[in-house]
């Protein structure tokens, strides 16, 4: 059974591999035998992880489609193959919806669905041509259950789940699989705000069945499980690694239960 969750002679693209989750992830992918190149937007920080596994490394701007086709076909010249993408960024702007900026609108969009999509394309241009391969795009709780000031990310977030399951739908027939990753709250750079407001923080690890916050490397088990072989019959899906956020309805325990 280890065997398929072994990701020795695979090649695999980390994008946003520079911290949080996509370092993880990396570090995780090399750990299973993947060669990983490590691929973020801050090239320090990628060559900085890069180094610590061993892998590869580059600075990538996923807003941009000839930039993301550029690094992935580097991969595959230097790789010879492209097995794993794996897809981590976002960024989020928490404002009413009356509040929102044009630009920040734009800003959110362009990182979190376009830069997806830029992802899922040239992924999927290099991976049916090589008829076989894995796409794993982060999406978030958030693409099902919302709260006030969350309305661009959400969105964003459940066009990721649309734009994977089309992938999946128009990739199959060439043995490529596409999934997302459904994280609750994770400590991370991004949930940094977060966590330095203490009522805030508290509230969210209550809100979960488990009652805490995900570390960066809990995320790692189900991502590698969607990019390896142990999900050769997944795809198109979503899988949530949210410690029950999305599970349960309410904290109120009825008497005598």
């Amino acid at each position: 059974m280890s065997r398929l969750f072994d990701l020795t002679g695979k090649v695999a693209a980390v994008i946003g591999g520079g911290s949080g989750i996509g370092a993880a992830v990396a570090r995780g992918a090399a750990g299973q035998g993947a060669s990983v190149v490590v691929l973020d937007a801050n090239e320090t920080a990628a060559q900085s992880v890069a180094s610590s596994i061993g892998a590869g490394a580059a600075g990538l701007d996923i807003r941009t489609a000839r930039e993301v086709g550029s690094a992935l076909d580097a991969v595959v010249r230097d790789k010879g193959s492209l097995d794993i993408v794996i897809c981590t960024p976002s960024i989020n702007v928490r404002k009413p919806i009356l509040q929102y900026a044009e630009e920040e609108f734009d800003r959110v969009v362009d990182v979190n669905l376009k830069g997806s999509f830029n992802v899922l394309q040239a992924a999927g241009r290099i991976m049916i041509a090589e008829r076989r391969g894995s796409i794993v795009i982060f999406s978030s709780i958030r693409s099902q259950v919302v709260e006030p000031g969350q309305s661009v990310y959400a969105m964003t977030k459940a066009g990721i789940v649309q734009l994977v399951r089309t992938a999946a739908a128009e990739f199959g027939a060439f043995g490529v699989r596409v999934n997302a990753i459904g994280p609750g709250v994770v400590e991370t750079p991004l949930t940094a705000p977060i966590k330095a407001h203490r009522e805030w923080y508290d509230a969210y690890a209550n809100k979960s069945a488990l009652r805490r916050w995900a570390t960066a490397e809990e995320m790692v088990g189900p991502t590698l499980f969607l990019a390896s072989d142990a999900a050769s019959y997944v795809t198109g899906t979503i899988l949530f690694a949210d410690g029950g956020w999305t599970a349960v309805d309410g904290r109120f325990t009825p008497p005598g239960m």
